[in-house]
Order: C-alpha cells, then sequence, then structure tokens
C-alpha cells in the first residue's frame, strides 16, 4: 500500500484503518519537529527553508501542513503546500495538507495517527506545521518532540497574551522577519522572559524567506534532545487521551450535528442541555 493512500485510508477513518494502525512498527526514534505561531509570522516560509537544508544533508523529510478549517462552513483553504512547491518533484520530501476539522486546538486527532504511519515510514524527520489560533496551540506540545514558536517583531505589542500561552510550550523561539524594526528589541524582551523557564530556551532571529539565521536554528535541531525522557511521558498520555477522546466521538458528525440543531433552535422551548442530553 503507498503511503498517500495509507493518509487517505486513517485521515478519512475508511475500512481498514484501524487494522493498519495496529500492526504499525512505529520508530519511536524519529524526531518530530512541531511548529507553532500566530498567523502571518512565516511559519510556511520557515518550514519551506528547513526543508531545503534537510533535504542537503540528504535526509529523508514528511511535513503534514495542518490548515485551518472555517467554523462556518466547514471548508479549508489547503494552501500551504503552494508555498512549498519547489520541494515538488524532490522524491526525499512528502508533504500532505490537513484540515483541522472543527478541532479547537488546531490539531485534529487524524494528526497523531498520520504522524504514526509516517513514523512507520522511511523518514528522517517529520515536521508538523500548526494553524495559528492562539493559546490551544499548546496541543502542539502534547505531539512534538521539540516545539519551535515562531514570532514577529511586531508581536511584542502583544508580550503578555503570548506570556500566558505560548511561552511555556515551546522548546525554542524563533523571531523571523528579523529584517523588520524592532526585531533585536524584541528578542531581548523574549529572552528575559524565558529566564523564568527551568531550562535554557533558545531565541534564534531569522529571515526565512532569504534563508537568514537557518543555519544556526538547524544547528540546535541537530543538537538538541529529541527524545527527553521526562517528556516522552507526557507525550504518550497526551496522544492516548486524545485517541480515545476521537475514538468515543466517533459517532459525532458537526456537519450532522449543525443540521439537527438547525431544525430545533429557533423553537421557543429549544435547551441545548436538553438537545445533548439526548442526543
Amino acid at each position: 500500500m503507498s503511503l498517500a493512500r495509507g493518509l487517505t485510508l486513517v485521515e478519512n477513518e475508511l475500512p481498514g484503518s484501524i487494522d493498519l494502525l495496529k500492526e504499525l512498527k512505529i520508530n519511536q526514534h524519529v524526531p518530530l519537529i512541531g511548529i507553532t505561531g500566530p498567523p502571518g509570522a512565516g511559519k510556511s516560509t520557515l518550514v519551506n527553508s528547513l526543508i531545503g537544508k534537510l533535504s542537503g544533508q540528504h535526509k529523508k523529510i514528511a511535513v503534514i501542513a495542518v490548515d485551518p478549517t472555517s467554523p462556518f462552513n466547514l471548508g479549508s483553504l489547503l494552501g500551504d503546500r503552494v508555498r512549498m512547491s519547489s520541494h515538488f518533484n524532490n522524491p526525499a520530501v512528502f508533504i500532505r495538507s490537513l484540515a483541522t476539522r472543527g478541532s479547537v486546538g488546531g490539531l485534529s486527532a487524524k494528526i497523531i495517527e498520520m504522524t504514526d504511519l509516517l513514523k512507520a515510514a522511511d523518514f528522517d524527520c517529520i515536521i508538523v506545521e500548526t494553524v495559528g489560533v492562539g493559546q490551544s496551540e499548546i496541543e502542539i506540545a502534547g505531539l512534538a518532540d521539540l516545539t519551535l514558536v515562531v514570532l514577529v517583531p511586531e508581536a511584542g505589542d502583544e508580550i503578555q497574551h503570548i506570556k500566558s500561552g505560548l511561552m511555556e510550550i515551546g522548546d525554542a523561539f524563533i523571531v523571523n522577519k528579523a529584517d523588520r524594526e524592532g526585531a533585536d528589541r524584541f528578542a531581548g524582551q523574549l529572552q528575559k522572559m524565558l529566564y523564568q523557564r527551568a531550562e535554557r530556551i533558545p531565541v534564534f532571529k531569522t529571515v526565512a524567506d532569504q534563508h537568514k539565521g537557518v543555519d544556526e536554528l538547524m544547528d540546535w535541531l541537530i543538537s538538541a534532545d529529541h527524545q527527553k525522557n521526562e517528556k516522552k511521558l507526557f507525550l504518550y498520555t497526551e496522544k492516548a487521551f486524545k485517541l480515545i477522546q476521537n475514538n468515543r466521538m466517533r459517532d459525532i458528525s458537526k456537519t450532522e450535528l449543525q443540521q439537527n440543531i438547525a431544525a430545533k433552535y429557533t423553537d421557543s422551548n429549544f435547551n441545548i442541555y436538553r438537545f445533548i442530553a439526548d442526543y
């Protein structure tokens, strides 16, 4: 079975997908790098640059680019692969887009299963780029061995908001578009705030569309401990919780739920708590 077909099987929960997952021989030593941050930070551009660096080292890379799903029409803008088009014909690079399907944290439970499928394939590194949706981005920490948080100098105006969300989960922070005004000052602010963390958290400055600063980030990624023992139990617990949650919700379709609510919510006696109790 081809990798693309296996991923489609798992993503759409087609017959045979559960049996396929149960038979996987997962290589837990393949590093999974999560890249997150607010919209417009240049995550896809940074991933594109990292792919170039890794493939230049004869590494086989898989990328899952998570795209936002509209809460209104359940549609998805699968545009990340367009920004990585220079790698389409590279046989060492596999890129797949995935809609969040309404997952609050920007991560579909399917990503866990799909990344395990990739770990069972012959890749040296897996990158997951997640949609920037605010504090709920911390879900990426329950999936990735290393989490990179990408920000831009303009985020300095929102520093306290960032502190309350992403500051606790990043293994490294990247100030992208560092050729913009205020980049040095913002990077300094980040470093001061990160002193509160027990371990040393690096801050990198990059201009990803010009590949500037990416070599330093690559050096750190190569030397970083991708298999932190104290993090593994947390990772497995988070994965198990998400998978159990997904299995128990398997028969709930958000589209059907919306249709059923549409048929009843205009009723003067409609009560959402009675509705879900009877659903």
